[in-house]
Order: C-alpha cells, then sequence, then structure tokens
C-alpha cells in the first residue's frame, strides 16, 4: 500500500470512528485558498476541525509531533475562512486523529480532542 491509499484508509477509519461516536460528518477534505482540513465534524456542542496523520508501526515520533506550528496556523486560518462561509453558533476545536498501521495493514486510531488551541491573527473564536 503506498502513501496516499494509507493516508486515504486512515481518514476512512477516523471518519468511521467518529459516526461510531456521535459525531456528525459535515465535510471531509475541505480545502480553501489557505489550506485543507482533513474531516470537518459537530457534536452537539463543537464543531470540530480534525487532522488524521496515518503512520506505520514502528516509527520514533509519534504522527501528532509533525502537526508542528506552521502546519496548525494553516489548519486554523482554513478553519476561519469556512465558518465565514458556513456559520455555525458551536464553539470550535481542533483534535489530532493518529492512526497507526500494524506490519498486518489493520489500523488503531488514538484519537486527541482539543489537540491544540486557536492562536495567531486567526485566534478570534
Amino acid at each position: 500500500m503506498n502513501i496516499k491509499e494509507l493516508g486515504e484508509k486512515g481518514e476512512e477509519k477516523v471518519a468511521k470512528y467518529l459516526i461510531k461516536n456521535k459525531y456528525k460528518i459535515l465535510n471531509r477534505n475541505y480545502s480553501n485558498y489557505t489550506g485543507e482540513i482533513d474531516i470537518i465534524a459537530e457534536n452537539k456542542r463543537y464543531i470540530i476541525f480534525v487532522e488524521v496523520k496515518t503512520r506505520s508501526e514502528g516509527q520514533m515520533l509519534t504522527p501528532a509531533l509533525s502537526v508542528d506550528r506552521k502546519k496548525r496556523l494553516k489548519i486554523i486560518k482554513t478553519a476561519a475562512l469556512y465558518l465565514q462561509k458556513y456559520d455555525s453558533r458551536k464553539q470550535p476545536r481542533f483534535d489530532i486523529a493518529e492512526v497507526i498501521c500494524n506490519q498486518k495493514g489493520k489500523l488503531s486510531v488514538n484519537y486527541i480532542e482539543n489537540a491544540f488551541q486557536q492562536e495567531g491573527e486567526y485566534a478570534v473564536f
């Protein structure tokens, strides 16, 4: 399985995880000129912007560590523009879903709620 296929399978696994946990998927692979958000979902209280990071088992660093400050700011900017276009009265939240693929191809999800906070000039919510 190549990297693109692994990433797509990881996103699908996270979407199923969210639905199972009573989230409603609003959008997948949403993009605008500032960036892309893998999954946008909501529950009763939050609108959630989810960054999915899928890696093979045995990596030295956790997938969440690859979401550096530059990537977080891109996600925040993209979310701000999404909320300008699609009004929501819910509190925004930024989550990271780590997906690990073992040697047999089985995927597991480590879901991190509120993985990072709004910052920079787009910290307006």
